[in-house]
């Protein structure tokens, strides 16, 4: 049982090109030691993180306490959602040594929980599926103590795809739903809901022992009880696990918003 409510609002209709955030949505920068070791680390495997693609605010925060989301199969997305900021545009050829750089990157990080992702891969038949699996069997080969979560992207349907990473073992299956069905179409253009809805489930039916899980952004134009229609959604096609994130523009090219913001508490 959960309940929903608007505890604050953030007006961002406004036509000034930026407005101050917020103080307590300000995030200190952090850039000691193991941040720099960090990224030293990173640039060393030629590895990317969705930490530095997609503009995150919270990397200094993350990086200095050793936790980054790896993102695999390039930096460069076939699909152009209007409110992410990894470039979108044609891709360069598939890395088949990636996913033995990011095992040797764990075990060099001695992880016990690792998070992995991807750019959309539309260009490959596969989703890009094989890279995934691969990369939770040479970590789990080379980490045998490290569970793998892994977000992916819709594998446009193939199911083949997405049964080939559910035999790889990740501890936790994500798929984010990311807003609800009336901004969808809107924000994803190239994604469909009721499809991811129908991975999660397949997911959920398939592999039965691996936790589903899915995100969602609030604070393009949704409605409260449009919230509640989309979490009723996710729970009756198996989600056990959810994330409730604020949409924040990551730049004045992406979409702004289509009514008030809202910032959520759950109970």
């Amino acid at each position: 049982m959960y309940t929903l409510s608007l505890i604050q609002g953030i007006d961002l209709t406004t036509s000034e090109p930026k407005q101050r955030l917020p103080k307590w949505l300000k995030v200190t920068w952090v850039g000691g030691e193991n941040y720099l070791s960090m990224r030293k680390l990173l640039r060393t495997a030629e590895l990317h993180t969705v930490c530095e693609e997609a503009s995150c605010p919270n990397i200094g925060e993350c990086w200095e306490r050793k936790s980054a989301t790896f993102m695999i199969l390039g930096d460069v997305c076939t699909r152009a959602c209007r409110y992410c900021d990894v470039t979108s545009g044609k891709p360069q050829a598939l890395d088949l040594q990636e996913p033995l750089r990011l095992a040797r990157t764990v075990r060099t990080l001695n992880l016990n929980y690792c998070v992995i992702t991807s750019v959309n891969r539309d260009d490959l038949a596969d989703g890009g599926a094989y890279i995934f699996a691969e990369c939770i069997r040479q970590i789990h080969q080379k980490t045998p103590d490290c569970k793998v979560e892994i977000l992916t992207p819709d594998f446009a349907g193939n199911l083949q795809s997405l049964h080939s990473v559910l035999d790889a073992h990740p501890a936790v299956f994500n798929h984010n739903i990311e807003s609800v069905r009336s901004v969808f179409k809107k924000v994803r253009g190239k994604g469909d809901y009721d499809l991811s809805l129908s991975i999660l489930q397949e997911a959920q039916q398939y592999a039965p022992h691996i936790p589903t899980k899915s995100g969602i952004m609030v604070g393009l134009g949704e409605r409260i009880s449009e919230l509640h229609e989309t979490l009723n959604d996710l729970r009756n096609v198996g989600v056990k696990l959810l994330t409730i994130g604020q949409y924040l523009r990551p730049s004045k090219q992406h979409i702004l918003k289509m009514s008030d913001n809202l910032i959520l508490r759950v109970t």
